[in-house]
């Protein structure tokens, strides 16, 4: 049997334990911050580069607006300024045929730092689509 790579396509979320649709997730990023030091009395004009802190991108998820469904905005809403949010983990799993996960991305302590309604357009004939943007302390990847 060949080896194929995944499709971008099959996916599930659970959402603080709650499996949720979304039409489309982005943001699935880790980042290295780089340290730069030279010590005043070393030979060489060059800097010496050495990994930092990691750092990880803000996560969107954007799915279709069901009726009387404002969850993003009542996590957005019941999170003040300045004080520890209601976080929750949000697990994303890329799926295989079998609907089994290969590949997990854990976002650990996310909490909503943007909700986005969809663009209305009279002329338009497209679902409404909402978006909510979540920060993250971290991102693991793990194999299914």
């Amino acid at each position: 049997m060949a080896d194929y790579p995944l499709a971008a396509f099959h996916y599930q979320v659970e959402w603080g334990g709650e499996k949720m649709s979304f039409s489309e997730v982005s943001g699935l990023n880790i980042e290295i911050q780089m340290i730069e030091y030279r010590a005043g009395d070393e030979p060489q004009s060059e800097a010496r580069k050495r990994p930092g802190i990691s750092k990880y991108g803000n996560i969107t998820m954007k799915k279709g607006i069901l009726a009387a469904d404002n969850k993003f905005f009542d996590w957005l809403d019941a999170t003040p300024a300045n004080k520890l949010a209601d976080r929750k983990d949000i697990i994303i799993s890329l799926l295989n045929e079998a609907h089994e996960p290969v590949m997990v991305w854990k976002a650990i302590n996310a909490f909503p730092v943007k909700v986005e309604g969809p663009g209305l357009k009279s002329t338009g004939n497209e679902v409404a689509i909402e978006s909510i943007e979540v920060a993250i302390e971290k991102l693991t990847i793990e194999n299914g």
